[in-house]
């Protein structure tokens, strides 16, 4: 029998004006955790889209074979009737029905014409089984966590019987303790005889799991490297990945900070949903213009409700506290006026809420501040509209072929471009970045802290969210803390390690009062108010 389950030999793939794939070869051996690397553009989810059927026989060239049969899927369906499973990054459930219909859509267990919903809740409840979640199978998915969320689509896989299961960017967005179970799932599913294909860019995770890893750059295959019998580092996939040594993964940066520019002071903020429940804490905060400032915490501790809250009040009820701009009070309570103060702020969640996905380029560009191109009537000016579009698509190096093209179409990384370059035209004095490289690769990261540095640079002071420590530590000039909804600390980046940021992230409300008080910098006593008219 062949050690490889899956042979894909000479996938070439093209889109209107882009050739996504040329002459992609991959080979993924039976029961094993197979990465996929390459930074975003490479044509990794082309490749497994190809793959699964989402991108028919006929619409590629090339030959696949699974399990030692040539295979011409027409869609899905054929795909997973050979065992072929794939879960995308954006998971597919439906979240008004409940995890046992999820499991079952399109798959019903139906007795004499009608379901069998006995069956379908017992068999559920055994895939959730397997799969390590402990909910009744009769919940509704939309009252699940994102990590519960992919659990099901897990199990609703094995449910189709799968011997290759594909898996986008499966840990984006989970927290660190769901991260490591799905990861242990992976290992028990590999154990179990299924081969996994995981497509990631935390390389670490990588590391851990796979047994081997290929590496595709521009469309191509680079190389395929085996842990068992290579040394196979970090340093060395992003060789692979970028095409070149990546001997700091954070840009150099000599600051010039300046005078204090916002502060926040005794900012709480209670839950829309959960009435009495207060978000965030008497926290207090400032930033100085030319400088990057960090926000870490775990998952849960505050981070984007506090600055979304400060953003025009997008978040929260009851938010009391005092804002100061260039020294003087003011009052941001709607996102219009946070953005007149010149409050920016780029949300962790760019296809919802930081982008048009069915809108092009220039109108994503131009959505934050309009009032820049009009007219004398009042009119947004298309031909100035088209002009400072083009100059931040070769400024930011958006990878795409014009700035007609659709914004949903862009990889994560040019997405993310597009969102800064929102911003950068808005020209805000402060700016929240809310995980600003989140699921977007080494390379394309390295380009957003140096477009990070040229903010700073431009007298801009720059609040950056993120839930990868090193990131914080190799960007900002000074890191704070938030546990539970409050400020528990801010170290200068030469006093910041990994070791004391996580004491501060992980301290209680109790350790909190019966420590030394961590360090805050002291509030001045006086501002210049204005008074609320």
């Amino acid at each position: 029998m062949d050690d490889n389950i899956l042979h894909m030999a000479g996938i070439t793939k093209t889109f209107p004006g882009v050739k996504a794939l040329q002459d992609v070869n991959l080979e993924v051996k039976r029961g094993e955790i197979h990465a996929i690397c390459g930074e975003n553009g490479a044509g990794k989810s082309t490749l497994m889209k190809v793959l699964s059927g989402v991108y028919p026989y006929g619409s590629y060239e090339g030959e696949i074979t699974f399990d030692g049969e040539a295979c011409e899927f027409g869609n899905i369906r054929d795909s997973e009737a050979r065992g072929i499973v794939i879960i995308h990054q954006e998971l597919a459930l439906s979240p008004h029905l409940s995890i046992a219909e999820n499991i079952f859509i399109g798959n019903e267990r139906v007795r004499r014409g009608l379901i069998d919903w006995h069956r379908t809740n017992a068999e559920a409840a055994e895939l959730l089984r397997r799969v390590g979640l402990a909910e009744n199978p009769t919940v509704r998915v939309s009252d699940l966590g994102v990590g519960k969320q992919q659990l099901v689509e897990i199990a609703k896989a094995l449910s189709k019987k799968v011997r290759l299961l594909i898996l986008d960017e499966p840990t984006a967005a989970l927290n660190d303790d769901d991260s490591e179970h799905l990861l242990d799932l992976l290992r028990d599913l590999r154990d179990e005889g299924v081969t996994c294909v995981i497509i990631s860019h935390k390389l670490n995770e990588i590391e851990a799991v796979a047994d081997s890893v290929t590496i595709l750059r521009d469309g191509r295959t680079i190389e395929t490297l085996d842990f068992h019998t290579q040394t196979v580092t970090q340093d060395r996939i992003i060789t692979g990945m970028v095409g070149r040594d990546l001997e700091h993964r954070y840009p150099e940066h000599t600051p010039n900070i300046g005078e204090e520019i916002l502060r926040v002071e005794d900012w709480t903020v209670f839950s829309p949903t959960q009435r009495g429940r207060k978000v965030v804490a008497g926290a207090n905060l400032f930033l100085r213009r030319g400088e990057i400032v960090g926000l870490a915490g775990l998952m849960g501790a505050g981070r984007t409700e506090l600055a979304m809250s400060v953003f025009g009040r997008a978040y929260g009820v009851d938010i009391s506290g005092r804002l100061f701009k260039d020294g003087k009070e003011i009052k941001a309570r709607s996102v219009d006026e946070a953005i007149e103060h010149g409050i920016g702020y780029a949300t962790e969640d760019r296809k919802r809420y930081g982008l048009n996905l069915i809108d092009d380029i220039k109108r994503n560009i131009s959505a934050a501040a309009l009032t820049k191109l009009a007219d004398g009537a009042g009119l947004v000016d298309p031909h100035e509209e088209y002009r400072v579009a083009e100059g931040f698509r070769a400024s930011m190096n958006i990878k795409a072929p014009a700035v007609t093209a659709v914004a949903g179409k862009l990889s994560g990384g040019n997405q993310q471009k597009v969102v800064l370059s929102k911003w950068m035209f808005a020209d805000p004095d402060v700016l929240i970045l809310d995980e600003p490289t989140r699921g977007i690769d080494v390379g394309a990261k390295f380009e957003i802290y140096t477009i990070i540095q040229r903010l700073a640079d431009a007298g801009k002071a720059v609040l950056v969210i993120s839930s990868e420590l090193p990131e914080l530590l190799g960007i900002c000039d000074r890191v704070y803390a938030m546990a539970a909804g409050r400020i528990t600390g801010v170290l200068e980046r030469d006093q910041a390690t990994p070791e004391r940021m996580m004491t501060l992230m992980t301290q209680t409300t109790e350790s909190l009062t019966a420590q030394e008080p961590v360090y805050v910098p002291a509030l001045e006593p006086e501002h210049e108010q204005e008074k609320d008219q």
